[in-house]
């Protein structure tokens, strides 16, 4: 990694500030398209996602998924005796195999080619030009910020030292907590609270919103609120206020409900907030939004008409792993096109909670005056062959064709059934194509008909004639 001499001047086609997932893919686009490029980054840590994001979460989510599979066994005749949860070998675990997949993209860094990467810190000070915090100057024909985000952590609870962790710290622990109080109902708070009440830790869930994971279906969240409240306490559209009570977190609530408690750990997921704040955005002369985000388009990632490009969770728009690789794609390829940057279609808008069952939302929804379908999982008959039968899924879908905009769900095998949404959503398939193709029996897929149905039922559009599988009520 190249290390160089304070006051010396670097000059490039495309600097890129910061080196996650963005900022890794902007660099590379740029490279790829034939700009010079360097990669200014303090730490060269790693991303989000390997470090504090989706691969120790899901590490955790793993071992509670077993406990939890484990502790049902008697739903099968199967009698599993002293079952024991070992939280500092589960922890340990969580942090081994997260500094491996960490390594990896440490490793990649690794790997660029030689004096492309810069350990510093940078901040503007012009639309041109970069001042790094050892000494040097970058000069560069376009730029891209691609500085991620950050957990939230208000005054409130910051004043209640180790008792209250982000997700930044959570997976340090060195062992479970007796008691945990979550605060927020997005999808870090949900799959967190799930996973450590799973694990036997005693949680509850408080959120000021009345809506978990920003589901828009209420009928989809009435299901989730029924699945979470069997696993925590379940406290929404309320205010919390924390205060420290004896080597314990005590919070008071109040809103819709009152109450206080208290909890060994509060675990605060109340947002990621961009990090710009060292930035010195007033030197770039961009327009920023009322949060402080350079205005962009995100068919360019581009900032106005600046040199300027914007990538990755800093730019607030959908902070996900695969729309920050796909932010970052296109900044840095519209870096090296300047000054004729190239528009790109995005995705179908796409999100995934790994809470048991999976929670999802793709696309439009209702309020895009969609024609809407629901399927109940409660009685699908490979779900309750497998003991998973809960769940509900609401499809919609544009009059007057009946072709697929949008989902949102709560259901056994989520992830794999938004995964088939999403495709059919982005190819333009109707209600009517997707009853057109094959589905096996016994599977989860099936349980997609009742809500495809019901979409071909409100549109002047024939109902596909299902072959006679003989399958039972709910397949």
């Amino acid at each position: 990694m190249a290390e160089n001499a304070s006051g010396h001047t670097h000059r490039c086609d495309v600097a890129v500030i910061g080196a996650g997932t963005a900022g890794l893919a902007a660099e590379r686009a740029a490279r790829r398209n034939g700009a010079s490029t360097l990669l200014i980054d303090p730490e060269f840590n790693g991303t989000t996602c390997a470090n504090v994001g989706c691969m120790p979460s899901k590490l955790l989510i793993a071992a509670a998924r077993e406990a939890h599979r484990i502790g049902q066994a008697d739903l099968f005749g199967i009698e599993i005796a002293d079952m024991r949860v070992d939280g500092p070998a589960i922890m340990q675990r969580v942090r081994s195999e997260r500094d491996r997949f960490a390594g990896f993209t440490r490793e990649k860094i690794g790997n660029l080619p030689e004096g492309v990467t810069i350990r510093a810190r940078a901040r503007f000070d012009g639309p041109d030009r970069l001042l790094l915090d050892n000494g040097d100057v970058v000069e560069a024909r376009a730029i891209v910020i691609a500085t991620g985000s950050a957990p939230a952590l208000p005054p409130p609870f910051a004043e209640l030292g180790d008792l209250a962790i982000t997700s930044d710290g959570v997976f340090e622990l060195k062992d479970l907590p007796g008691s945990l109080a979550v605060v927020g109902s997005g999808a870090i708070g949900l799959e967190l609270a799930q996973a450590f009440a799973r694990l036997g830790v005693e949680v509850a869930l408080f959120d000021r919103g009345e809506t978990m994971g920003k589901i828009r279906c209420p009928r989809v969240h009435a299901a989730l609120r029924d699945i979470i409240e069997a696993d925590m306490d379940l406290h929404l559209g309320v205010d919390v206020k924390p205060e420290s009570a004896d080597g314990r977190v005590k919070l008071r609530w109040s809103g819709k409900e009152e109450g206080t408690a208290e909890f060994d750990k509060v675990l605060v997921a109340v947002g990621r907030p961009p990090v710009l704040d060292t930035l010195d955005l007033e030197r770039s002369g961009l327009e920023l939004d009322e949060y402080g985000v350079p205005r962009h388009d995100r068919a360019t990632m581009r900032c106005g008409d600046s040199a300027i490009f914007i990538a990755g969770d800093v730019a607030a728009d959908l902070p996900l792993l695969h729309e920050a690789s796909h932010d970052g794609a296109i900044a840095g390829r519209n870096a090296a096109a300047l000054p004729a940057p190239i528009r790109t279609d995005r995705h179908v808008a796409f999100s995934i909670i790994f809470t048991e069952p999976a929670i999802a939302s793709i696309g439009k929804s209702e309020d895009d005056g969609a024609v809407t379908g629901t399927a109940d999982f409660s009685d699908q008959g490979r779900a309750r062959v497998e003991g998973r039968n809960q769940g509900r899924l609401t499809l919609y879908a544009a009059a007057p064709d009946g072709r697929l905009i949008g989902a949102d769900m709560a259901a056994p095998a989520g992830e794999h059934l938004a995964h088939l949404l999403c495709w059919a959503i982005q190819q333009g398939l109707t209600a009517t194509q997707l009853l057109e193709m094959p589905f096996y029996h016994p599977t989860i897929e099936e349980g997609l008909k009742q809500a495809l149905r019901t979409i071909c039922a409100a549109t002047p559009i024939d109902l596909p004639a299902d072959q006679d599988t003989g399958a039972p009520p709910g397949a």
